[in-house]
């Protein structure tokens, strides 16, 4: 079988591919969401393995390299039938990889989840779940929105917070296309394109990142950082901020919320929105 991967190139898959390598987090996520355990993953950001929303269905499953691009040894040795590739654009390794096992770069530069699940949807020969998965999704995303009442046109803001600043996540990355999706406003530069996050944002132009509701986390592996929230509003500048004024700050697993995301990501971002905002 033949699909058109993201980067227009046409490649050659098996039918039903048995021993499936994720190359990024969305890869992952995506194979997941589609009931493929992969044969091997590369780890994500701040991660020593799989992100923690997917630690459970992961489990087991051997790391073949890093965010910033897969070992090709480790690779080899998981005897691929197929690789996901990510938005890999490194041609020397794409070139190598290819080699290996017929590999499908997933990811276009929208980044869009749904997208890159219909292709990857493809490649595994689950086209018809993938779409199942995403109609699960969307009937979900309106019930939320329904029941979120007159907190739906609330502006949103979702940071992530090192020890180098807070970042915020601009538009162009799946989070945001979730809060599109629940009809939500975002605040500031979160309303421009971007690669991901913005660069760190100094506490002196904190009220940057307010909101009605802000959602902000770290790339702890261990997922939500409880003591976060305490750190931060022992800070003059975040304790200005309208959200945290008001109770409605609430910290979030960074892995999950801050990456490349996915369905299984978008599915539960849709439980903590649920959880902080439904009363």
């Amino acid at each position: 079988m033949t699909v058109t991967d993201a980067t227009g190139a046409h490649v050659q898959v098996p039918a039903a591919p048995k021993r499936v390598v994720a190359l990024s987090e969305m890869d992952l996520d995506a194979a997941l969401a589609l009931g493929v355990k992969p044969v091997g993953l590369t780890a994500g950001r701040g991660q020593q393995g799989a992100p923690e929303y997917l630690k459970d269905k992961a489990a087991g499953i051997p790391v073949v390299g890093a965010v910033t691009g897969p070992d090709v040894e480790k690779v080899v040795q998981a005897k691929p039938d197929v690789i996901l590739a990510g938005q890999l654009a490194d041609k020397q390794v794409l070139g190598q990889l290819r080699k290996v096992a017929p590999t499908v770069v997933t990811i276009d530069r929208t980044k869009n989840w749904k997208t890159a699940l219909a292709l990857t949807g493809k490649v595994l020969g689950r086209s018809d779940q993938a779409s199942k998965v995403v109609a699960a999704y969307t009937a979900k995303a309106d019930a939320l929105k329904k029941d979120l009442g007159k907190q739906a046109g609330a502006t949103v803001s979702v940071a992530r917070y090192s020890a180098k600043g807070t970042a915020v996540m601009q538009q162009g990355v799946f989070v945001s296309d979730v809060l599109k999706d629940l009809g939500f406003k975002r605040p500031g530069i979160q309303n421009a394109p971007g690669a991901g996050h913005s660069t760190p944002i100094s506490e002196e132009n904190i009220a940057q990142i307010d909101g009605d509701w802000l959602f902000i986390g770290t790339l702890s592996s261990a997922g939500p950082d409880a003591t976060l929230l305490k750190q931060l509003t022992a800070k003059p500048a975040y304790r200005q901020l309208t959200a945290v004024r008001n109770g409605r700050a609430t910290v979030i697993d960074g892995s999950k919320w801050t990456s490349l995301g996915g369905a299984e990501a978008a599915d539960s971002v849709l439980d903590d929105i649920r959880k902080a905002m439904v009363r």
